[in-house]
């Protein structure tokens, strides 16, 4: 006996992204803001002159990567049930890519999913964690690999929140930029070679090129079948350098743009990239100084390590190694040896 379940139907998960001065919005719900200290002490107060909502609550959470675990998920939902959130109430992530990938998986399962909006304010979150619904938690195998995907109802982008990011954060958000331009489009990484991200017109130009790289790749592989792994470039390698370091070493954007140069280095060995194309990017990313060396103490350790990564499976690592500048390739059946060499040059 066979009883068919037809679950065949389209959604229409699509938002909008602002990239301006943040607008004014409101809301005839229940609405909770989740932030961090620093965020708070910095922005709130402009936030909330421009936010309305039937009731508008404000759950702080403490700040760093170190925290992005289920003790600060918890803390939001005990939140969400203290004031009787329900399925028409709304969360608003405003911070950094840690705050948004929290509030996201939040809003996902509480009672089975809420709508949530990104406010993101730092240059990493606009260009790339505030972008596609990917939503998670680390946990001590790894980063990210508790979560799921649930895209935000709405964006907002507002340059002006960078005024009082620190030179190391913005940076930081610079390896992401670079990581669009390097896997997606060439003439964008020249732009960013000949041009200054501290001068606010680039800035912002480069944000909305960025930017509609991303969406454009999230339109076409949501789910990350295919395509979308791609944004992954320098990740593979820079997660586990985040893992073996704590999360306290290296910030997410300093970590993917040294895993980027040594996804260059196996690019270069396996004939994808030339030595002066890698050089090219690492210049790039010196530019803004982001850190571009890592030693890695046990090769094989560090190896292994690759297969706690999501796009992995029990016998392959799958690898995101750039071909050229502005073209990319998705493999799983790259060596051993050619990866443990690599990994090698990287040791003492």
């Amino acid at each position: 006996m066979q009883v068919n379940i037809s679950l065949k139907q389209i959604v229409d998960n699509s938002y909008d992204i602002t990239i301006d001065k943040l607008p004014e919005i409101s809301f005839d719900t229940k609405v909770a803001i989740v932030t961090n200290p620093k965020v708070a002490g910095l922005h709130l107060g402009y936030l909330l002159s421009r936010l309305k909502a039937k009731e508008l609550y404000i759950i702080t959470v403490p700040d760093g990567e170190a925290y992005k675990n289920q003790a600060s998920i918890d803390l939001i939902l005990e939140s969400l049930f203290n004031h009787r959130f329900n399925r028409k109430s709304l969360l608003i992530a405003f911070g950094g890519g840690v705050i948004g990938d929290m509030t996201g998986y939040a809003s996902s399962i509480y009672q089975r999913g809420i709508d949530f909006i990104q406010i993101p304010t730092t240059l990493l979150s606009q260009v790339d964690a505030s972008v596609g619904g990917k939503t998670g938690i680390n946990n001590s195998y790894g980063k990210n690999l508790i979560g799921a995907f649930h895209q935000p109802r709405a964006v907002y982008i507002d340059p002006e929140f960078l005024s009082t990011l620190p030179q190391r954060e913005f940076s930081a958000g610079v390896a992401e930029i670079v990581k669009m331009a390097v896997t997606f489009n060439n003439s964008f990484f020249q732009y960013l070679e000949e041009n200054d991200l501290n001068d606010k017109k680039v800035l912002q130009e480069s944000i909305k090129q960025a930017v509609e790289t991303k969406a454009d790749v999230v339109a076409k592989d949501e789910k990350e079948h295919g395509l979308r792994a791609a944004l992954n470039y320098g990740h593979t390698f820079g997660h586990v350098i985040e893992n073996e370091t704590g999360y306290k070493k290296y910030l997410h954007g300093e970590a993917v743009a040294i895993g980027m140069v040594m996804a260059n280095e196996l690019s270069v060995k396996l004939g994808l990239m030339s030595t002066e194309e890698a050089k090219r990017v690492k210049i790039l990313l010196q530019k803004y100084n982001l850190p571009t060396s890592y030693v890695i103490e046990n090769p094989e350790s560090f190896y292994e390590a690759f297969f706690l990564d999501k796009k992995s499976s029990d016998a392959t690592i799958t690898f995101i190694l750039p071909v050229g500048i502005g073209n990319v390739k998705i493999t799983d059946s790259v060596d051993k040896e050619s990866v443990l060499s690599v990994l090698k040059s990287f040791g003492k």
